[in-house]
């Protein structure tokens, strides 16, 4: 099948194939999962980052 005589190496192949498969698959449904919460830590950090972008 395919050129490919040991049963081994065609098994790798359609694995890798599988798992690209089931990473884009997960990826997809996993994609907007994660909640976006700014804590008051990151806000005071946004500004601390602003004002030295502004003072350069």
């Amino acid at each position: 099948m395919l050129g490919i005589d040991d049963p081994f190496v065609l098994a790798a192949y359609f694995g890798i194939i599988a798992l690209a498969v089931l990473s884009l698959i997960y990826g997809l449904i996993r994609r907007n999962a994660a909640r976006d919460e700014v804590t008051p830590e990151d806000r005071q950090w946004a500004l601390e980052e602003k004002k030295v972008d502004d003072e350069i």
